[in-house]
């Protein structure tokens, strides 16, 4: 499809559809972006789950968006997405505490090992496992605490990236499987699963995988690819889901060195925009990136 304009008309935006009884989750929310998104919900009165998976920098977050009088709004579970066990341990927790009650799910967590010049796949099955398999692990545990129902739309915001765009892949096999119309998860779990064997074999560099931030780039075309199949399942009108993929472009943050063309306060601002919009103008399978026209997540987008 081609391309639409980045957002809706600003002032249709800002229809207030939240309360404080919203509940959201954001993962890596100790630092970065996710901090930033946890403090802009907050301020505009959503309930926010904060996440990590060190305790000790989750609760002092949460300390210092208590100082900020958002204490009332933010609460902090642990959470490792690249352990299934954490995950599924945090989806118990969570229903303890709040119920079935989710109707925001930012997937923010996120690893790169490489700088900014250097493309090493050392880390390739680590990436992979928190950048793919942890934000898919999670929704699939947090699918039945979701507020879904003929009033209420929940949201899945998955952080991406344009490195996993499907014109970075040269080849033409695997860019095949991931523009099927009948995309399943074991078509991605394939890819995937031929990424890592390429990486044990030495062998990547001539597969035609991306050529920059190899592996994390891989990462979010498997992201990517999920989100589109999962939204096409989960089609908003009658199921109460929406999925969508935000980049946030070259950020100021940790993963950047503090490198970037903006903060991680602008990014997090655009997010919350889109984890907000009111229902009748929310998307489902598109792809936002900051500065960039938003495309959908199919095939013809080549994202």
């Amino acid at each position: 499809m081609e391309p639409e304009h980045y957002f809706p008309c600003p002032s249709s935006c800002l229809t207030r559809w939240w309360s404080r009884e919203t509940v959201a989750v954001v993962t890596g929310g100790n630092k970065g972006i996710g901090f930033a998104l946890v403090n802009r919900l907050a301020e505009l009165g959503v309930s926010v789950v904060l996440t990590a998976r060190d305790r000790q920098r989750g609760e002092a977050a949460v300390e210092n968006l208590r100082k900020q009088g958002l204490g009332d709004f933010v609460h902090f579970l642990l959470l490792d997405v690249s352990d299934p066990l954490s995950v599924l341990t945090f989806a118990s927790s969570f229903q303890a505490k709040f119920g079935a009650t989710l109707d925001i799910l930012v997937n923010n967590a996120g690893v790169s090992y490489n700088e900014l010049d250097e493309n090493s796949v050392e880390h390739a099955e680590s990436v992979i496992k928190t950048n793919f398999y942890g934000p898919k692990l999670l929704i699939e545990a947090l699918l039945p605490l979701f507020r879904c129902s003929s009033s209420s739309i929940t949201r899945v915001l998955n952080v991406s990236s344009r490195l996993g765009s499907l014109d970075k892949v040269r080849n033409g096999e695997i860019r095949a499987v991931l523009e099927r119309e009948d995309l399943m998860e074991e078509h991605i779990d394939g890819v995937v699963g031929t990424f890592l064997r390429d990486v044990r074999n030495g062998t990547w560099k001539s597969q035609g995988w991306p050529s920059y931030w190899t592996e994390y780039a891989v990462s979010k075309l498997a992201l990517n690819a999920y989100s589109r199949m999962l939204a096409k399942r989960y089609s908003y009108e009658g199921s109460g889901l929406s999925v969508n993929c935000f980049c946030p472009g070259f950020t100021q943050t940790a993963m950047t060195k503090g490198k970037g063309t903006h903060t991680a306060d602008d990014a997090a601002a655009l997010a919350a925009t889109l984890a907000l919009l009111p229902p009748h103008l929310l998307p489902t399978g598109k792809f936002f990136s900051l500065g960039k026209k938003a495309t959908f997540l199919n095939p013809t987008s080549k994202l």
